[in-house]
């Protein structure tokens, strides 16, 4: 049996999308969630639509970007699990009773649905399968028809949406990290706040679905320069991080070691970081 939890849903602008995802959610879920989008703009009617469809929603008048979002749509919360979703995803048949079963004892762990992308661009815990690049292209009952030869096995290393977290951890490192506004590597960054609060649960669950029309929002923001304020913070690549820490994409061994005491920052990063006075 599925349990609740709160789905926040950051949106800019984007309606047509957030219908779809939320569609998904309510016609694939086993339990009922608490829907909490964040309206960004909201120029396309996308409050109206909520108030009109009974959902849950904070606003802003501009674009104020995902971390931002999130930490306001949080307040809304009611449940003891918050999972963070963008609009431009659809869930498949069984998501959230797999993410369900995975979910173990305490505060400290992190899990991640599986998303299903027409590219992966060498994403080693994505599955690729194109059913449509588009609203107007997704081909649904296909992609439902086809879920069941679509799973993976689990992978290490959750760290990006659809995220789902104990709420009591989420509020104990302050949510998503501002100085990576409006978004840009505040994944890495809230997977290692989770670190250093002591987490080595990260699980991607390779039998939660979810299909994602990649970047419908995000190729549309200027974006920040998170890698660098990643390295900046923490000393490391996000890269580094993924594959000494997380062990993204690996096969899951549970809870994780420490990673290994060598240099994970790279010297001509080093070099980059000094020349610019960080």
């Amino acid at each position: 049996m599925a349990r609740p939890f709160d789905i926040i849903i950051p949106s800019w602008n984007n309606l047509p999308y957030l219908q779809n995802c939320i569609d998904g959610i309510r016609s694939h879920s086993e339990a009922e969630h608490h829907l909490i989008v964040h309206v960004n703009e909201g120029s396309d009617g996308t409050a109206a639509w909520l108030e009109k469809e009974g959902i849950s929603f904070t606003y802003s008048e501009e674009n104020i970007g995902i971390c931002a979002a999130f930490n306001m749509a949080m307040q809304l919360a009611r449940h003891d699990f918050l999972l963070y979703m963008n609009d431009d995803m659809y869930a498949l048949p069984g998501w959230d009773r797999a993410l369900s079963l995975r979910i173990p004892e305490g505060i400290l762990w992190m899990l991640s649905a599986t998303m299903i992308e027409p590219r992966h661009g060498g994403n080693p815990v994505v599955v690729e399968a194109d059913f449509g690049r588009s609203l107007e292209q997704f081909r649904k009952a296909e992609l439902i028809r086809q879920v069941d030869h679509l799973k993976r096995a689990d992978w290490s290393g959750s760290a990006w949406p659809p995220l789902l977290m104990p709420r009591q951890a989420i509020e104990a490192v302050g949510g998503f990290s501002m100085e990576f506004s409006p978004g840009m590597y505040s994944d890495p960054d809230l997977a290692m706040k989770f670190w250093k609060l002591g987490n080595r649960f990260f699980l991607g669950v390779g039998d939660s679905l979810i299909y994602h029309f990649q970047a419908r929002s995000t190729g549309r923001v200027v974006k920040n320069n998170g890698r660098l304020t990643f390295m900046k913070k923490w000393g490391i690549t996000a890269s580094a991080f993924y594959k000494y820490y997380l062990r993204m994409g690996r096969k899951p061994i549970l809870p994780l070691s420490e990673p290994p005491a060598r240099r994970l920052l790279p010297n001509r990063m080093r070099v980059k970081l000094k020349s610019m006075n960080w």
